[in-house]
C-alpha cells in the first residue's frame, strides 16, 4: 500500500527520537498503535456495512426472482399451447367453404385458353407401358 523503503524508516525513527525524546518514544508508538488499531476498525466496520448492504440488495432480487417463478402456471401454458394446436388442426382440416366463383373461372380461361378442365394424367410404370410379346 505504502511503499516506503527502510531507510525512509530508519530516516522517521532517527526524526521520532529526535523530536519525542527517548524517554517519551514508547508512549508515543504506543499512542500511534492505538490510533492504526482504530483506524484499522472504523475500516473494517465500514466494509462489513458495505457488504452486508451488498447482500441485502442481492437477497432483494433473489427474493424478487423466486417470486417470478413462484407465479408461473405451467398447466394454463400447457392449456393455451393446445388450444391453438387444436385451432390449427380445425381450420386445416375444414374444406373450402364456396367453389371457385365465375370471375376465377373466367380468369382461368384466359390464362390457359380453354374453359375445359385439365385432363387427369394417370402415370404407368414402364412394366405396364411395354407392349405385350406374341409367341411366333
Amino acid at each position: 500500500m505504502f511503499d516506503i523503503s527502510w531507510t525512509e524508516l530508519l530516516v522517521i525513527a532517527v526524526v521520532a527520537i529526535i523530536v519525542v525524546g527517548p524517554k517519551d518514544l514508547p508512549r508515543a508508538l504506543r499512542a500511534v498503535g492505538r490510533w492504526t488499531g482504530k483506524l484499522k476498525r472504523m475500516a473494517r466496520d465500514f466494509q462489513n456495512q458495505f457488504n452486508e448492504a451488498l447482500r441485502e440488495a442481492e437477497l432483494d432480487t433473489i427474493k424478487k426472482e423466486v417470486e417470478s417463478v413462484g407465479k408461473i402456471d405451467p398447466m394454463a401454458d400447457m392449456r393455451k399451447e393446445v388450444r391453438d394446436i387444436e385451432a390449427g388442426l380445425k381450420s386445416a382440416t375444414k374444406a373450402p367453404s364456396k367453389p371457385a366463383g365465375d370471375a376465377e373461372m373466367k380468369e382461368i380461361a384466359a390464362d390457359t385458353g380453354t374453359t375445359e378442365p385439365a385432363p387427369q394424367t394417370t402415370e404407368t410404370t414402364p412394366t405396364e407401358a411395354a407392349p405385350a410379346r406374341v409367341a411366333p
